[in-house]
């Protein structure tokens, strides 16, 4: 088993050239490949992929593996080592001639019948990471199963896989590797998933921002093909990210905000680099959480698309979807924090759509992981089946749900005393916050203490960072600020 290569809820992520090197992408391929090729349920002759595959009406003759990548720096030639190293291991290999996003990747999966595919991205890191998902034969992004099975497969560091990935850096084995544009047929998909002919009445403006990622290929061309005006913001290649983290949070949309109220557009929209997150500012420049989207697509999807099912929501999202999901009589399931867990239950076809408050929605009849690009073609799409401005439906949404206001903060601590202080929660307990009774405390992931009012606070340790998470919410604008600065006391207080 391989000790210096770790992963998280997201696959494997470490710094360019110091753990995300060329030998260390050859050697997860090799432990992927050996994966696929023995796995009793999730490999080739498995019994998992064979009742996929007949499911879907595929018959596939030899292992098929999809290999894509972002527009990091070396994520291409990272990319090409990789589908090299599968290629060694006897399986066939399709790669993208552009940069993948992950949810097309996803796509793509399930329509060619893959074993799964390797992404080569850093998703939202800094521009000095990188890293490598493993999305499996469902169309998702590997769960726990799956990854400690390839964990324990992974060869150990020697010159001989060393000298495979050091001699043919950067270079294809063309010769058995098929290059392929998956951009069409992920295209044609959003288009039985999105109104199109409300997009062509509507005549929206909007804003664009890929943020320099994989989303530059895919949302200015769909839009403007249903009649939607798009201005654009950083679609250029630049792998250091104009300096900034490519995530679609407000820092990091200043500058799509300016270009809104400039330009009197409908909304801005965004993806992070490999856009399984998206990002939102509204017609009058103003950042909207995905604590507010994701509630508001839900309603959208079972008013005006008819889709039934149950609702499952990571547990530090937003309540707000506990609201609409009792308006239209759908089942609502916490999962821990990790869209792996959501994939898990979507998978079963039983859930109408699943979400985390990071940014992370997907949808039914479409993959189970998260999807980016949608989550924003469907803002959009909102817009033009309602004929109304964001402002507008978010006004008449408000008539019918309770607002919520929520804070979260992310506080730096060393294992030792991350593990200390969710102990000494776990024995000790607080028993009410800011006067308030706590009325519940769900475990799920952490601790989330809910009190009689209905506000919540909830403290749990980063499964990707030494960090120390906070969360609150509340009907009270200003309580969620009063709870996390209590939260901070309490841990304060035990180191």
């Amino acid at each position: 088993m391989s000790e210096d290569i770790k992963f998280s809820t997201a696959g494997f992520r470490a710094v360019i050239a110091g753990g995300l090197t060329a030998q260390n992408v050859q050697r997860l391929a090799y432990g992927i490949s050996e994966h696929i090729l023995e796995h009793p349920f999730y490999g080739f002759e498995g019994e998992g992929y064979k009742r996929h595959c007949q499911t879907h009406g595929k018959k596939v003759k030899k292992p098929l593996v999809l290999v894509g990548y972002d527009t990091r720096f070396l994520s291409k030639q990272l990319a090409y080592v990789a589908a090299n190293a599968f290629v060694q291991n006897g399986i066939a290999v399709k790669i993208d001639e552009l940069p993948l996003p992950t949810p097309v990747a996803e796509w793509a999966v399930v329509n060619e019948c893959a074993l799964g595919a390797l992404i080569i991205t850093g998703s939202e890191g800094e521009y000095f990471v990188n890293g490598v998902k493993w999305i499996s034969y469902y169309g998702g992004i590997a769960g726990n199963e799956i990854m400690e099975d390839i964990a324990r497969r992974i060869p150990a560091a020697n010159a001989q896989i060393l000298k495979a990935s050091s001699t043919e850096f950067g270079e294809l084995n063309a010769a058995v590797v098929v290059s392929k544009d998956f951009r069409k047929m992920y295209l044609t998909r959003m288009a039985s998933l999105i109104n199109t002919r409300a997009l062509k009445n509507a005549k929206l403006k909007v804003a664009v921002d890929p943020l320099f990622g994989a989303a530059k290929n895919y949302l200015r061309a769909f839009l403007e093909k249903y009649g939607v005006t798009v201005e654009g913001i950083h679609e250029e290649d630049d792998v250091l990210f104009g300096g900034k983290t490519p995530n679609a949070g407000p820092v990091s949309l200043q500058e799509l905000k300016k270009l809104v109220v400039s330009k009197k557009l409908a909304l801005g929209i965004a993806c992070n680099p490999d856009c399984d997150k998206f990002g939102l500012v509204d017609g009058e420049g103003n950042w909207v959480s995905a604590n507010e989207i994701a509630p508001m697509l839900l309603d959208h999807l079972v008013r005006n698309k008819k889709q039934k099912g149950r609702v499952c929501r990571s547990v530090i999202t937003s309540n707000l979807v506990d609201q609409v999901a009792k308006a239209h009589g759908l089942m609502l399931r916490d999962t821990p924090v990790g869209f792996k867990y959501i994939t898990e239950l979507m998978i079963s076809g039983q859930y109408v759509m699943g979400m985390e408050e990071s940014g992370g929605i997907a949808v039914a009849n479409h993959i189970p992981d998260k999807d980016g690009l949608l989550a924003c073609l469907l803002v959009i799409d909102m817009l033009a089946t309602e004929h109304k401005t964001f402002k507008q439906l978010k006004k008449e949404f408000y008539k019918k749900y309770t607002q919520l206001f929520d804070q979260k903060v992310s506080i730096p601590k060393t294992e030792t005393e991350i593990n200390r202080i969710m102990e000494r929660l776990d024995i000790k307990p607080p028993l009410s916050l800011s006067k308030i009774s706590v009325w519940r405390i769900d475990a799920t992931d952490g601790f989330k203490f809910i009190l009689k009012n209905g506000s919540w606070l909830a403290i749990r340790p980063s499964s990707t960072e030494r960090l120390i998470r906070l969360y609150a919410e509340a009907t009270d604008e200003k309580l969620p600020a009063v709870l996390i600065k209590e939260g901070k006391k309490i841990i304060d207080s035990i180191v």
